[in-house]
């Protein structure tokens, strides 16, 4: 869900573009930048860019100041990590919101909403259901893939709302009026799109995936 930066006021922008800036430059510093120079992995990144760039223009404003298309990050942060997902989303929104006008404000209060909170929740699933679940495909796919990015789609969904309510722009209860009733409808999808995309993968390409092992997985299972 994409936020618009005029619905916010200057202090809160700053602060939203430090924590922009800080994430990015983590998430640059600790990026295995290495696997990139494996064979076709480089194109895979790439590729990954693009897909959620077209993904990302296929959207539709639920009220003013606030768009909301599939943020398919969930199966980027499986595929790469947290840092390379957090860089990826990052040129793919700096993309997007060139193309769209929305201007520095919307990118970085945007960024909050479709790229580090969902990217960061990913993570934080993933290392759960590695920690807590058994090891096996069903469990990584419907768990990781499927039922994260419905939960992660939920929480993000309610941070926007949240923020917007901080920037004094809606209330609450207008929310949960015009927008919040809408979200089974949204994210249903988003849990289907990630949860697709990611049994594709580790099944035709799981070099693709880094948090996926056959060895972990499929082998003596």
């Amino acid at each position: 869900m994409e936020l618009e930066g005029e619905l916010f006021s200057t202090t809160l922008l700053w602060w939203f573009a430090g924590i922009f800036g800080v994430t990015l430059l983590f998430a640059l510093r600790i990026a295995p930048w290495r696997r990139l120079v494996r064979k076709g992995q480089l194109h895979v990144f790439l590729g990954a860019i693009v897909a959620l760039i077209v993904l990302w223009h296929i959207r539709g404003q639920v009220q003013t100041g606030i768009s909301f298309h599939l943020l398919g990050v969930t199966v980027v942060t499986l595929m790469f990590g947290w840092s390379m997902a957090i860089i990826i989303a990052s040129l793919a929104l700096f993309a997007v919101c060139l193309n769209i006008g929305f201007g520095w404000q919307g990118y970085v209060v945007s960024f909050l909403t479709v790229a580090l909170v969902p990217i960061t929740l990913s993570q934080i699933a993933l290392v759960l259901v590695r920690s807590l679940l058994p090891k096996q495909f069903f469990v990584y796919v419907l768990g990781n893939g499927f039922f994260t990015a419905w939960l992660v789609g939920y929480i993000s969904g309610y941070v926007a709302m949240q923020l917007l309510v901080l920037s004094g722009a809606y209330t609450m209860a207008q929310l949960k009026a015009t927008v919040i009733p809408f979200f089974p409808l949204m994210f249903f999808p988003e849990a289907l799109i990630n949860g697709w995309a990611i049994t594709l993968m580790v099944v035709f390409f799981p070099a693709w995936v880094y948090s996926f092992s056959d060895e972990q997985y499929i082998h003596g299972k």
